[in-house]
């Protein structure tokens, strides 16, 4: 078994703003209250984060409705482009700083940091910023003498509620689409990872964005969350977390003012492998599938799905290369999984764990914290897993890999889609006709076949089911931020 121990990474890097970004000023909370966020390499604290409530919320909606109505929706769509384009160059010259400060927030490997985090938050700017003035409507030639078209005119102010396993890639999901179809924002970033979130926000001030336009508001989900996904004045809310929060934004959105809802929820994704794959790739890729950001991504496939024939040569593959994942400090560049987020997400995937043993699953490797200090957990791999065990049932969150049997195709996409969540699936096969029997079978917004979390800021990306509504990314994705507008002519 091979891991290096979690030390203290030394991050010469220091957060540069710690404050509200209210129309293009740093201010203070109007509480005056502030909170910590944490190291999770360390349990130890990074700094003091201004903490956004009830009334700043409303001071932030109020400068966000002043630039809707103002010069923001008077620019030109072109215009919003090259800002778009000024902002993903800015990040991507301060990279290097923009991947130490999401190590050092998040906890992820900074080798994982720059060449995913920030290198597709570069990439999703540059996509939207080419869209800004191509977002065009139709002409439609109804009966009679007239003139019928559509436009497509942005909603208005925007709640954006992100979350903290890829801090700064999902603030560039939310953030990019409304920006290049010429919405404001009022944005939350997660309390456990605000420093990326903030930092950017320096660099939309120097990309040259006016006052107003997007506003970011570090705090708590029970008040600056729940403030901005009530609030009278704000036209949408966008948010990304889990299901549980989206019930409670959508009926915050109904009992407020029927503001538009997007969601992007939890996730309980399988990963089926049929015994004719190629099986050295399915077990890498499987491992990937769930070990990646250590197990902390919404679309993990964490229930694994193996043909009897090849089941315990999955299982044997799969304990052997979990193994050989080093775990420790995120800076040292053969890290493969660093720290989880925090203290209450590292115990409550012990208590997985834990679950997992007591409720019958085999324990084929791992599951023990790994040094003494920080939230370091050495990847899980339980075999003989049913489908009515915890483990199998409930979002983990963390390194946790599933491994459960199955005898033929139609029984794989029925115990597949026997689940509340439908937002990602993989299948693992040769055989092209089956292949496509479970990506059409399979009740999930993406399918992935052989090869797994192949994300693209093109392709867009949302769930079925509990796992939310709506979609993020490609062409798609400007449909949530946009409103659709009917002009009749009289000729």
């Amino acid at each position: 078994m091979v891991s290096t121990l979690p030390v203290p990474p030394e991050v010469h890097v220091t957060p540069s703003v710690t404050k509200l970004l209210i129309n293009n000023r740093w201010v203070p909370s109007e509480s005056g209250k502030t909170f910590a966020t944490i190291n999770p390499s360390t349990g130890e604290e990074i700094c003091q984060v201004a903490e956004a409530d009830a009334a700043d919320v409303d001071k932030a909606v109020k400068a966000a409705r002043a630039a809707f109505e103002g010069p923001f929706r008077k620019m030109r769509a072109s215009e919003r482009g090259r800002l778009l384009y000024r902002l993903a160059d800015l990040i991507e010259a301060n990279a290097d700083e923009l991947a130490r400060l999401e190590t050092l927030d998040n906890g992820k490997p900074l080798s994982i940091a720059k060449a995913v985090d920030v290198a597709k938050t570069v990439a999703c700017y540059r996509y939207f910023a080419g869209w800004a003035d191509k977002v065009q409507g139709k002409t439609i030639p109804i009966d009679g003498d007239f003139f019928c078209y559509t436009r497509h005119e942005p909603i208005g102010v925007v709640g954006q509620i992100i979350p903290w396993n890829y801090p700064m890639l999902m603030q560039s999901w939310k953030l990019a689409p409304a920006l290049a179809t010429g919405n404001t924002v009022v944005m939350k970033p997660a309390e456990q990872t605000p420093l990326s979130a903030l930092r950017i926000g320096e660099l939309l001030l120097e990309a040259g964005y006016p006052e107003g336009v997007v506003n970011i508001l570090p705090g708590f989900g029970p008040t600056a969350g729940a403030a901005l996904a009530r609030h009278m004045d704000v036209d949408k809310v966008a948010f990304t977390g889990s299901t549980e929060v989206g019930r409670l934004i959508m009926t915050a959105a109904a009992q407020s003012n029927l503001k538009r809802v997007s969601l992007e929820l939890g996730g309980k994704s399988p990963n089926i492998i049929f015994a004719d794959t190629d099986l050295d790739a399915a077990v890498e890729g499987a491992h990937m599938g769930i070990f990646v950001n250590q197990g902390q991504s919404c679309c993990a496939g964490s229930r694994v799905f193996v043909e009897e024939k090849i089941y315990q040569q999955f299982v044997e593959k799969s304990v052997a290369r979990a193994a050989k994942r080093r775990v420790g400090d995120p800076l040292d560049p053969t890290t493969d999984q660093g720290p989880q987020v925090d203290q209450s997400q590292f115990d409550r995937i012990m208590g997985y764990i834990e679950s997992g043993r007591t409720e019958g699953a085999t324990l084929a490797c791992g599951g023990e914290r790994v040094g003494n200090r920080g939230y370091f957990i050495r990847p899980a791999v339980f075999a003989d897993v049913q489908d009515d065990m915890t483990i199998a049932r409930e979002e983990i969150f963390g390194p946790v890999m599933s491994v459960i049997a199955f005898k033929d195709v139609d029984e794989a996409i029925a115990r597949a889609n026997n689940t509340d969540y439908g937002l990602a699936a993989g299948v693992w096969t040769s055989d092209i006709k089956k292949a496509h029997a479970v990506a059409n079978g399979v009740r999930a917004g993406t399918v992935w076949v052989n090869c797994y979390h192949v994300l693209d800021t093109r392709a867009p990306f949302g769930g079925f089911k509990q796992s939310g509504m709506g979609r993020e990314l490609g062409e798609y994705a400007l449909h949530e931020y946009t409103e659709v507008k009917t002009v009749t002519l009289k000729l």
